[in-house]
């Protein structure tokens, strides 16, 4: 405990580790401090979807981008597999058509394709294309298993980087160059802290100027009866205005105004499709979003009827079963889809707070460990 580091990272979940990389990369001596066993939040019960089509035009889409590329780079390192990649979004209703070409239009869209149902089915095998009227297919996406990829990040992380981990030991203060903790005091030159959805541990006053509550989510792994290939995540109409990518363009109000019309219960509980395929031929399936400060521990058999139905209209999946369902709570804040903020000179708060944790967090981390360092 009497050795320094020269960064300390408060936070074992993807964007903890994130930040564990980049410092490492750059040849920083770095621990790892977590007051769990090993990673139980938001960044193991997510689809391990990295997501790049859809994300808010700007800094949010460059980043989700840099994290792809990152996830490109050590998944083979670090064991981790790629299970599929790429995303089709499917849809039913010529409202989204018009987004879909829109967003084509635009500096993201430049490399995704707008495929006919025929062709969509090709390359997704498990679509129904009689119901769909068009596919919006993006190569970027990267999908991995969230329970196996985030605990061989932190083993790849230790063994070939020289990253410490401290893991059942929580911090109970920061005073640079010492940090508190319930296993003793340890020495570092800058702290980054990483806290997910933990708003009263460390700098409680910081954190509440920022208003931040929380976001559950429903989620389900379907299995089919028989195997099938998806080829690529899945999403859906509802996903043109959840994402800002697509809901920030004009031709997302049309859709929204006949969601409201025909749908108004998917809009009620936030739900979108998304889909993606395990190595086991199973799919992780959500999800929907309630905001509350505390969000109850139970799901609603309602909600995941509404998910399984809006997964019944675009992909053809005759006899499946539920065998799992979990729940999701992440971060979140009306205003912002992070934020970074400064307790003191060589200390940093990173909060990712639209559940876009492991699509964008090693793009935030380097820009946070540039500055910082």
């Amino acid at each position: 405990m009497k050795t320094g580091f020269d960064l300390a990272v408060i936070g074992a979940g993807i964007v903890g580790l994130a930040h564990a990389l980049t410092a490492a990369r750059r040849g920083l001596k770095v621990v790892v401090i977590d007051r769990d066993a090993q990673a139980n939040g938001a960044s193991v019960r997510n689809f391990g979807f990295i997501t790049v089509t859809g994300q808010q035009a700007g800094d949010c889409w460059r980043r989700a981008m840099r994290s792809r590329d990152v996830w490109a780079q050590i998944a083979p390192e670090a064991g981790i597999e790629v299970i599929h990649q790429g995303l089709g979004v499917a849809v039913t209703r010529p409202e989204s058509v018009a987004v879909l070409e829109a967003f084509r239009r635009t500096a993201m869209g430049e490399q995704c394709e707008l495929l006919t149902p025929a062709q969509a089915h090709r390359r997704m095998p498990a679509l129904r294309s009689d119901a769909l009227q068009a596919v919006l297919y993006s190569p970027h996406e990267l999908r991995v298993e969230s329970r196996d990829a985030i605990p061989r990040l932190a083993a790849w992380l230790e063994k070939a980087h020289g990253v410490r981990f401290m893991r059942r030991t929580l911090v109970t203060g920061i005073s640079l160059p010492s940090i508190e903790t319930t296993a003793g005091t340890l020495q570092a030159q800058a702290a980054v802290v990483c806290p997910g959805d933990d708003y009263l541990s460390l700098y409680p006053e910081r954190i509440a100027a920022y208003g931040l509550t929380r976001c559950a989510l429903q989620m389900l792994r379907v299995r089919p009866a028989s195997p099938v290939k998806m080829g690529a995540a899945l999403m859906s109409d509802p996903s043109l205005v959840r994402y800002l990518g697509w809901s920030e363009l004009p031709e997302s109000q049309a859709l929204r105004a006949r969601l409201e019309r025909e749908t108004p219960e998917l809009l009620e509980h936030g739900i979108h499709l998304i889909a993606v395929q395990s190595g086991d031929g199973s799919l992780v399936v959500g999800d929907s979003h309630v905001y509350a400060s505390t969000p109850g521990p139970f799901g609603l058999q309602a909600v995941d009827d509404l998910i399984l139905r809006e997964l019944d209209a675009v992909a053809d999946l005759p006899g499946r079963t539920v065998s799992e369902r979990w729940m999701g709570v992440y971060a979140s804040a009306p205003d912002r889809l992070m934020l970074v903020d400064r307790p003191a000179e060589q200390v940093r708060l990173v909060i990712v707070t639209s559940g876009t944790g492991a699509s964008t967090a090693f793009g935030i981390a380097e820009e946070v460990i540039d500055e910082l360092l």
